[in-house]
């Protein structure tokens, strides 16, 4: 069993490399800007305020722009997730812009692995011939659009393909959110929720780390927080780097983390700590789920997540004396984003104790945000294409999924199966990122037609017909972006610098003009700055004024804590039973349900997660970042010192990783930080591009091992229900 309390000693004992790898990453890039790019002081230096594309928080950031060329970025102080600071990601992938191994050109495939440039103009008519052929022939079912969406793209991206006629637009979520959001939005109305952290008096995060470089300000009101008085409890398989702010690290077992919220919830009940008046008023459904959790004991779960019974109780009830300033934070990817067989039911779970604890829409509890509201373009002037009758594929099979987000993966499965014919994909890579690599090529092969717009050569782009090269994030501007929360807000990505190769161009430009080709250039007959004019209206704003902010908040429209808003769900309630789950063939309320693998006593699970410095593999190919993977051995795999001494193991060995679908060699990292069952490999590693000379051949893309898989309510990848041997080899 592990179940550890940690004092404040050992904690810093226990984290002291960690200290020293996120040290390391802001010293490497400070290091870096003083010896290379240092202004001199009578040199002009022109500030853009912008948006960061390091990740998908699109945090604030201002460009600091030098004789033309970008010199430095510092964090945006207005924007609510920068507040004045950039993570190490921030700075170090604002180089791609002026990497050599960028797409610079149109290609077209000229053989495997083979690419020849041609025009824009070629280009654009041989994709809308191949596009208008595909239709005529199987119907507009069989297109489809990826994209890991950006401001700008969540706009076009969605009116492009249903200009097409087809409803078949998807997001990367497939691989990140899908099944907290299912479980959230059937439970409250919305896929998630935010934290009030600053105000929180008891914190519990699940599978989720703050520490590994989400967005600084949501590790400074941790910290905060913390100098408060609040108590933080990490729950995960990992010590993760948010560990140095933590006051308790729960070991759990991998895949139970269902299990102890039903027992938490229990205990709730049991010693009347759970708000009645906020159930009364504001559910449906409770006494039902009562009754269930009857069965979920802390000494039924403590078999299962190998967390003590005390342990258990005492966490329940500090954080039921403690509401509503208490809550379970509402992650991402975490332990209920896309990882495992019940993970959706962990996220309603979830949501569920949040609303026990009467903490929805209170001060230091689960806050539903609110959008600024924003305009649209005159329909009269600027026609939109119809609604495609058609129901987006996958939506049949996985009703529970949230609609507009859809279920990605769902395209490679109906090419394997004829349906699929074509797909774009922008700014995204499916083909290393979203399902099984073997699958994901042999799916792509079945295709007519695969374009992919991006700004590197992925894996994606080398199964691609065309490839259509964007600019990077610093030489384009974008559509406005809205900020959710307690208080909204927006905020404008701009371009900083002028573009570094004339062939390329922004993706609102590649899609009117392919619109153009396509035949339906009516649906984008407006250009970026009228449709950003159009979002402004109703705000009272100027154009010049936020170019030249950046990032405007409205605090006339901050949320009045302590009112309850009418939800969306189909009761307008919280909803402790579900009929639309109930209609989908589930339970209409949560029960236990095992992962769908569990290792034995000679394997592990392999389960991952992020790294401070990266983005998924997004980065990889960054050499500044990638410096700091290799001057710390960043890609090696975790091993629990006990495992790995009945192995015969050492510390930096190198081991062969087998699953199911795949074998890899990598070094190991031996660190009491990761439970006996476990082996934790971070997610940003395994670059197979020969183009991408940076991040090619380093450590292994632990999708290799996942199987090509959906979660049964939410059609989640299952990220983590992978079983490996490890042995050691020799070097």
């Amino acid at each position: 069993m592990l179940d550890s309390k940690i004092s404040r000693r050992s904690f810093i004992k226990a984290s002291a490399a960690t200290t020293v790898l996120a040290s390391a990453g802001t010293a490497s890039f400070q290091d870096w800007s003083s010896k290379y790019v240092k202004a001199s002081e009578r040199t002009e230096i022109k500030e853009i305020a912008s948006t960061c594309n390091g990740c998908s928080s699109k945090c604030g950031i201002i460009g600091h722009i030098k004789n033309g060329r970008l010199w430095k970025l510092t964090g945006h102080p207005d924007h609510p997730y920068s507040k004045g600071k950039l993570c190490a990601r921030g700075h170090g992938y604002a180089t791609l812009v002026y990497s050599k191994e960028r797409l610079t050109q149109p290609l077209k495939r000229a053989g495997e692995g083979k690419f020849e440039p041609i025009s824009w103009d070629q280009a654009y008519k041989e994709i809308a011939d191949k596009l208008n052929k595909i239709i005529k022939e199987n119907g507009p079912g069989a297109v489809s659009l990826t994209e890991d969406p950006r401001a700008t793209g969540k706009f076009y991206s969605p009116r492009f393909i249903q200009a097409l006629g087809s409803p078949n637009y998807y997001t990367h979520h497939v691989v990140c959110s899908n099944s907290r959001d299912a479980g959230f939005l059937h439970t409250l109305g919305v896929t998630a929720t935010s934290a009030d952290i600053g105000s929180a008096k008891y914190i519990m995060f699940i599978g989720r780390s703050y520490g590994d470089a989400i967005r600084p300000s949501s590790v400074q009101s941790l910290v905060d927080t913390k100098e408060n008085g609040a108590k933080i409890v990490i729950v995960d398989p990992r010590l993760n780097n948010t560990g140095n702010l933590a006051n308790e690290w729960l070991a759990i077992r991998p895949g139970t983390d269902l299990a102890l919220v039903l027992a938490m919830s229990h205990v709730l009940i049991k010693q009347n700590l759970y708000d009645s008046d906020f159930i009364q008023n504001y559910s449906i459904g409770f006494d039902e789920y009562a009754k269930e959790l009857e069965n979920y004991t802390p000494e039924w779960a403590e078999k299962l997540t190998g967390i003590s019974a005390d342990t258990i109780t005492r966490i329940a009830t500090d954080m039921g004396k403690a509401k509503p300033k208490a809550l379970i934070e509402q992650s991402w990817r975490g332990a209920f984003g896309c990882n495992y067989e019940n993970s959706t039911e962990t996220g309603r779970a979830v949501a569920l104790f949040n609303a026990m604890l009467g903490n929805i829409q209170q001060q230091g509890g689960s806050i539903i945000g609110t959008k600024p509201h924003l305009g649209a373009l005159d329909p009269a002037k600027y026609p939109s294409p119809k609604k495609p009758e058609l129901k987006k594929a996958g939506q049949e099979e996985f009703p529970l999924a949230y609609e507009e987000q859809g279920v990605a993966t769902i395209v490679a499965k109906n090419a394997m199966e004829g349906k699929m014919k074509a797909a774009i994909f922008h700014h995204s890579n499916p083909a290393l990122g979203y399902g099984n690599p073997k699958y994901m090529k042999k799916a792509f092969s079945k295709m007519d037609l695969i374009v992919t717009i991006d700004v590197q050569m992925s894996e994606t782009a080398l199964l691609s017909d065309y490839i259509l090269p964007d600019v990077t994030y610093i030489e384009r501007d974008e559509a406005i972006e809205s900020l959710s929360g307690k208080t909204p807000g927006i905020a404008l990505r701009q371009q900083m610098v002028e573009k570094v190769h004339p062939e390329t161009k922004p993706i609102h430009q590649i899609y009117s003009e392919l619109a153009k080709a396509c035949g339906f250039s009516q649906y984008f007959n407006f250009s970026l700055d009228e449709l950003n004019e159009a979002m402004l209206a109703p705000t009272g704003i100027t154009y010049q004024q936020l170019r030249q902010k950046g990032t405007i908040m409205f605090p006339d429209m901050t949320i009045e804590l302590g009112k309850m808003p009418e939800l969306k769900t189909p009761s307008k309630k919280v909803e402790f039973s579900s009929e639309k789950f109930k209609e989908a063939g589930f339970s209409p309320i949560v029960k236990w349900g095992e992962p769908k693998v569990s290792p034995k006593e000679d394997s592990f699970r392999l389960i991952t997660g992020k790294q401070a410095i990266h983005s998924h593999t997004q980065t990889a190919n960054t050499p500044i970042l990638m410096q700091i993977t290799k001057d710390y051995d960043l890609e090696r795999i975790w091993m629990n010192p006990v495992r790995a001494k009945d192995l015969g193991i050492k510390d930096g060995d190198l081991v062969e990783v087998k699953s199911s679908e795949a074998v890899s060699k990598v070094k190991v990292k031996v660190t009491e930080r990761i439970h006996p069952e476990a082996i934790f490999v971070p997610s940003h590693y395994g670059i197979t591009s020969p183009y991408q000379k940076t991040g090619v051949g380093v450590g292994f893309g632990y999708m290799e091992h996942v199987p090509f898989d959906f979660e049964a309510r939410s059609g989640a990848g299952n990220m983590q229900e992978v079983i490996v041997k490890v042995r050691k080899v020799k070097g």
